[in-house]
C-alpha cells in the first residue's frame, strides 16, 4: 500500500477541502470575523458579499435537482451489464463503502448501508453462479487509532446470505479505492471479474481496477438518484428545489467523486 498513516490522514483532511459545507462554513467564518470589527464601507461590502455567497452556495448544494443532476450524472455511465445464464467470470469483487464502529450506545461494529447493499448485489451474483469465488475487500480506514476491518464484516455478512467461506476471500489491508485496487490484483493477477460498487463510485472504480490489468464488467447497485438528469426535468415540482440534508450529501459525494477522478488522472492512476 502506497500511503503511509500521516499521508493518509493528510489524504482524509484536505479531502473536506472539496466539499461544498466546507466552503459554507469559511464564508460564514469570514462573515463573522470581518462582522466584529468596527463598521466601514469597504468592510460592509465585503460582508455582504461572503454572507451572499454563502447563502447560494447552501441554497444551490442542498436542492433536490441540483443534487439529482450531480449525482445522476455520474450513477448514468454504467447501466447494469447484460449478462447472460452462460456468462462466467474468475471472481465477484465487492468494494467496501463503510463501517460505524461500536460504541457505548452500538452494541457491535455495524457495516453502513453501502457496505451491506453492496455485499447484497456480489451475493446476488454469486448465487446466479457468474463466479466461483467473492472477492470482499476494505481494511481499516480510521485515521486515529484502529478500528474494524471492512472485508471480515462483509464476510459475516455474505455467510449469513449462504455463500460459504471457501467461496469467500477477503482483502484487509485496503484503504481506498486505488488500494482495492492494488490489493485484488495481488490476489487475483489480471482476469475477468465482475465489480461492484455503489453507482456514483464506480466511474472511479472501474477506471483504476481497468488500470491494473483487470477486464472489468461493472455491476452498479445503490442508486442514489431516482431518474437520469435529462428526465429529472419531466418530474419537477416544488420540493425538488426545498433545501434538504439528503440533497447536501449527495453533493458532496458526487463532487468528492469527480475531485478523485481528476486527482487520480493527474497521477496516472487511471
Amino acid at each position: 500500500m502506497e500511503l503511509t498513516p500521516f499521508l493518509f490522514g493528510l489524504y482524509k483532511f484536505v479531502k473536506y477541502g472539496v466539499y461544498p459545507l466546507s466552503w459554507v462554513v469559511a464564508l460564514l467564518g469570514v462573515t463573522t470575523l470581518l462582522s466584529l470589527f468596527p463598521p466601514h464601507p469597504s468592510r460592509l461590502k465585503w460582508i455582504r458579499r461572503s454572507s451572499v455567497t454563502a447563502l447560494v452556495l447552501l441554497v444551490t448544494v442542498s436542492s433536490p435537482f441540483i443534487a439529482n443532476q450531480l449525482i445522476g450524472s455520474l450513477e448514468v455511465w454504467y447501466s447494469p451489464p447484460a449478462i447472460s445464464p452462460s456468462d462466467r467470470y474468475d471472481a465477484i469483487v465487492v468494494l467496501g463503502g463503510g463501517i460505524d464502529k461500536k460504541g457505548s450506545l452500538r452494541p457491535t461494529d455495524e457495516l453502513t448501508s453501502y457496505s451491506r447493499n453492496r455485499t447484497i448485489c456480489g451475493v446476488d451474483l454469486y448465487m446466479k453462479g457468474y463466479a466461483p469465488k467473492l472477492i470482499l475487500t476494505g481494511g481499516d480506514a480510521s485515521i486515529f487509532g484502529s478500528g474494524p476491518k471492512e472485508s471480515p464484516e462483509m464476510k459475516r455478512w455474505a455467510h449469513r446470505l449462504g455463500v460459504p467461506d471457501i467461496a469467500i476471500v477477503t482483502e484487509e489491508e485496503a484503504r481506498t479505492t486505488y488500494e482495492n485496487a492494488i490489493g485484488t490484483r495481488r490476489l487475483l493477477g489480471r482476469v475477468p471479474i465482475l465489480l461492484v460498487s455503489s453507482a456514483s463510485h464506480l466511474p472511479r472504480a472501474t477506471a483504476l481496477f481497468s488500470k491494473q490489468g483487470f477486464r472489468v464488467t461493472p455491476v452498479p447497485c445503490t442508486y442514489l438518484a431516482q431518474n437520469k438528469p435529462l428526465d429529472e426535468w419531466n418530474n419537477l415540482n416544488v420540493f425538488h428545489f426545498l433545501p434538504s440534508d439528503r440533497a447536501l450529501e449527495q453533493s458532496q459525494d458526487a463532487i468528492a467523486e469527480v475531485v478523485g477522478l481528476a486527482v487520480y488522472w493527474m497521477t496516472g492512476k487511471i
